[in-house]
Formats: C-alpha cells, sequence, structure tokens
C-alpha cells in the first residue's frame, strides 16, 4: 500500500490522459474487431436504417407510420447507419466504424474520473483506471458495442456538458468559470435535442452551476442564462426535423402532444 502512495513520475503525469483514452479506445474497437460482424437486431430492421434513410432522403410524402411512432424520432444521428448499411464495406468494417465514433465518449469520461479523483499517487491513477473500466463494462455499451443503437453516441455532448461543469465546480472564479458553464448549457441542450431521454439528466445540471465560486445572486443569475442558452441550443439542434415534422403534420413532435398543439394550428392557421 505504501508504493500506491508514492507520487506519479513526470512523465506518467504527462500522457496519463493519452495512454488511458488511447487504452479504452482500442477496447471499445476490440469488440467488433474480434465478432467479426455488426449486429442487425429488430430495432435496426424496424427504425435505425429507415431513419438514416430518411435524413438522407425525406420520404413523408411517400410513407406513414412506415416504422410506427419511431418513424418520427430526430433521425440525423442515424444517417452514418444508413450510409455504412449502404456501403460495400464488410461487417467487421462497419462496426469498427460505427464503434469508432463511440470512442468519442471516452475523452470526458476521463476528465471527469480526473475531476473526481485529483490525486497524483499512484492509487490516485489506479482509481481512475477502475472508474474508466467500470462505466464501459456498462451494460448498456457492452450490450450496444455491436448494433447499431446511437444512445452512446447521443450521450456525448451530455458527458461533456458535465465534465465542463464539475470542471468549473472546481475553478476559481474567473470568466473562464462562466465560458465553461455557458458551454456546459449548450451540449446540455444539443443532447436533449439528439434523444428526449438525455432530459433527466441534464435537468441535474443546474446543481453544479450553482455550485460554484461566486456571490449567491451571482451565481443564480449564471444558472438562468445557462438555462436559456441549454433551451436555445436545444431548439435550434431540433428545429430542422421539428421544421419539417410542422410543415407535414402541424406538430414538430408528432405524434406526440397532438391535442397540445391544436390551438398553435390554428392560431398559426395551418393546413395541410
Amino acid at each position: 500500500m505504501a508504493r500506491l502512495e508514492r507520487g506519479l513520475p513526470i512523465w506518467h503525469a504527462r500522457t496519463e490522459c493519452w495512454v488511458y483514452c488511447l487504452t479504452f479506445a482500442l477496447a471499445m474497437l476490440a469488440i467488433p474487431w474480434f465478432r467479426g460482424e455488426m449486429s442487425l437486431n429488430w430495432d435496426a430492421l424496424n427504425h435505425h436504417i429507415y431513419l438514416g434513410w430518411i435524413a438522407d432522403h425525406t420520404r413523408f410524402d411517400r410513407d406513414f407510420w412506415a416504422a410506427g411512432t419511431q418513424s418520427y424520432q430526430y433521425p440525423y444521428l442515424y444517417w452514418p447507419v444508413y450510409r455504412l448499411y449502404q456501403s460495400d464495406l464488410d461487417g467487421r468494417s462497419v462496426g469498427l466504424v460505427w464503434m469508432g465514433l463511440h470512442t468519442l465518449v471516452v475523452p470526458p469520461l476521463y476528465w471527469i474520473a480526473r475531476l473526481c479523483i485529483p490525486g497524483m499517487t499512484w492509487y490516485d491513477a489506479a482509481m481512475r483506471f477502475a472508474g474508466m473500466l467500470l462505466s464501459l463494462l456498462s451494460p448498456v455499451l457492452v450490450a450496444y458495442a455491436a448494433v447499431t443503437s446511437n444512445d452512446i453516441l447521443a450521450s456525448v455532448p451530455l458527458m461533456w456538458a458535465f465534465a465542463m461543469a464539475l470542471s468549473a465546480c472546481q475553478r476559481p472564479e474567473s470568466i473562464w468559470t462562466s465560458r465553461l458553464i455557458y458551454l456546459s448549457g449548450c451540449l446540455a441542450g444539443v443532447a436533449v435535442a439528439l434523444k428526449w431521454s438525455n432530459g433527466p439528466l441534464a435537468i441535474c445540471l443546474p446543481l453544479l452551476w450553482l455550485w460554484t465560486q461566486g456571490t449567491p445572486l451571482f451565481r443564480l443569475g449564471r444558472c438562468l442564462l445557462a438555462g436559456v442558452i441549454t433551451l436555445v441550443a436545444c431548439v435550434l439542434t431540433y428545429l430542422p426535423w421539428g421544421w419539417q415534422l410542422w410543415r407535414e403534420f402541424g406538430n414538430p413532435f408528432y405524434p406526440f402532444m397532438d391535442e397540445w398543439m391544436t390551438p398553435v394550428r390554428l392560431l398559426m392557421g395551418w393546413g395541410p
């Protein structure tokens, strides 16, 4: 145990980020490499490839309810799946490309581990490694490693949002603290637009935005501004898809909340 409490050498402190991120990225890429294929499960056949198709070519004039309610999800994260499906690549190559996009989650994960375990001993380095390992061994990542679900990819901006918010909590008050919080809000908005299920996690961010240096009134005002930025980023990210749904169905969230949109349609004079 005494050896673990020794300080890290300078070379380790400077290279730990690169070594850890590269190690776990390669571990993720090893899954489709050794499987040698990319699985097409029921969701892929039902709506994943279809959503990528309508992201590439709008089909509202041809299809209605083609894949049930899933036909009207935000489709643009599925565009890579569709293009890979259309390509001449074999299953292993497709899996490597798709998992390569998923490795974008590794750098913010390391940042969070470093913020939560900031020590500079061998024990701290081992705990950071163990924390990242436990995160990447979660059932969600393992189960979705060789299928077309985009849950991990949609979580990337949210992971960066939490990493920046945690970083702001540990900084002395400065202009960079505010910038980190505002950028955290922006990325949270993007994450929610990409996948609505990110919303329950995103609403936890104000707790971190308030847990910073500064007077209570200043922190509250900054938190409110970050919330506005989150909302604006969400609207702007969702706008291209929401506008298409509005033009076709008079509801940017179709088929949900359709009754709530009836007064808006009447007010706007919308017609099919």
